[in-house]
């Protein structure tokens, strides 16, 4: 049974509400819209049916974007381990550290759970070509879930992306063009040729479905620590999809009843120091961030120099009186490898720098020896080798 029932606008600003069964993009305002569920129904939803389902984050789909008979686009993404990184935890004086390891996800990380969830929702709206503007993972994870929906999918890149994310795309048989410029300027191509062609996009929060792909990161959470959220969550942001997917999950579970609303998660979004507009503009008491000029690191997922959900992010990480933090890319290399040799984890420089974070926390004595605390790996380092010589 699904509960999804329709869109909304992400400020409110009084339109809509949005029909999901239509190809939605922006609100009328300009701002992301997010997915609605009837909550008071879905109340009845026990989370002791979880223990028998599918170990996916389609688990969840209740309150997924999915109508009643209709099947996900899914390649086993999510259920990701949440690994008790006891020596490195014994190495920070944190015997409480966890990391949520995504880069175990198809295409090697968390862009394939807001991917899946976008395809699905394009797959039955009839879309037939996807365009998606990209730094390299989300560019890798809408080409195979096209693939896998029989979908043509359309992929601009940074001239300057690594190799392996341009061949994994053409792998998935993706049609990849190169730009010139950042992430922004592939945005501005993409949305050029898509208003030109009729393409779908599938961009950061300017599509409503990829929130709820990465929201199941909360409700996994949630589950793997019996209903009891940790204190402090870290978690790498470029476009900020995953940290207001998981603010809104926690939302969600509240309403159901699954955890206690009272007990929300720290929230830290980490940075590039070389490309921080979230940071900054947290720093400032600023409501959006500014574009950040010249950005330029080595975390290609973090090297967006302006996000269109912002303010989401903003309010995520002040409503849980948490922190942004700016890392400098010499030290995401040295927290790749802290992974690696303490844990065995394949880690990008995303997660290098989230692990830098915690460190200066624990320095600053905002994050203490009693707290849990979960650390998200977004992606694995075998496409960023070349950072770790």
């Amino acid at each position: 049974m699904s509960y999804f029932t329709h869109l909304e606008c992400s400020v409110p600003c009084g339109a809509g509400p949005f029909d999901a069964r239509q190809p939605q993009h922006l609100c009328t305002c300009g701002m992301p819209l997010v997915a609605r569920y009837d909550m008071t129904a879905a109340r009845s939803w026990r989370r002791e049916s979880l223990a028998s389902r599918e170990a996916s984050m389609w688990r969840y789909r209740e309150l997924m974007p999915l109508f009643d008979g209709e099947a996900p686009v899914s390649l086993g993404e999510g259920w990701t381990p949440l690994i008790h990184a006891t020596r490195l935890g014994s190495e920070l004086g944190l015997p409480k550290l966890f990391v949520k390891d995504e880069s175990l996800n198809p295409t090697n990380s968390f862009k394939a759970r807001g991917l899946s969830a976008a395809v699905t929702r394009a797959h039955h709206l009839g879309v037939r070509t996807l365009s998606i503007p990209t730094a390299g993972n989300a560019g890798n994870a809408m080409a195979a879930y096209a693939a896998s929906a029989g979908i043509t999918a359309k992929v601009f890149m940074p001239r300057d992306v690594k190799t392996p994310f341009v061949r994994e795309c053409e792998l998935y048989g993706a049609d990849v063009t190169l730009v010139d410029g950042l992430i922004t300027d592939a945005g501005k191509m993409a949305a050029e040729l898509n208003a030109q062609h009729g393409w779908y996009d599938t961009s950061t929060l300017k599509e409503p479905y990829r929130i709820e792909g990465k929201k199941t990161m909360g409700y996994e959470l949630a589950e793997q620590f019996n209903w009891t959220l940790p204190d402090w969550i870290i978690y790498p942001t470029g476009g900020g999809t995953g940290m207001v997917g998981m603010w809104k999950a926690f939302d969600e579970m509240s309403a159901l009843g699954w955890i206690d609303p009272k007990k929300r998660p720290h929230m830290v979004t980490v940075q590039a120091a070389t490309c921080a507009p979230i940071v900054r503009a947290f720093d400032e008491g600023a409501e959006r961030a500014r574009p950040w000029e010249g950005a330029t690191t080595i975390a290609d997922g973090l090297r967006v120099p302006r996000a269109i959900g912002d303010f989401l992010v903003l309010r995520a990480v002040r409503d849980s009186q948490g922190a942004a933090v700016a890392v400098a890319d010499a030290d995401m290399v040295p927290g790749m490898k802290d992974m690696g040799r303490f844990e065995g984890i394949s880690a990008a420089p995303e997660g290098g720098a989230a692990l830098h974070a915690v460190r200066a926390l624990k320095q600053q004595g905002r994050i203490t020896a009693a707290d849990t605390v979960v650390v998200f790996n977004t992606g694995g380092a075998l496409k960023y080798l070349d950072v770790l010589g």
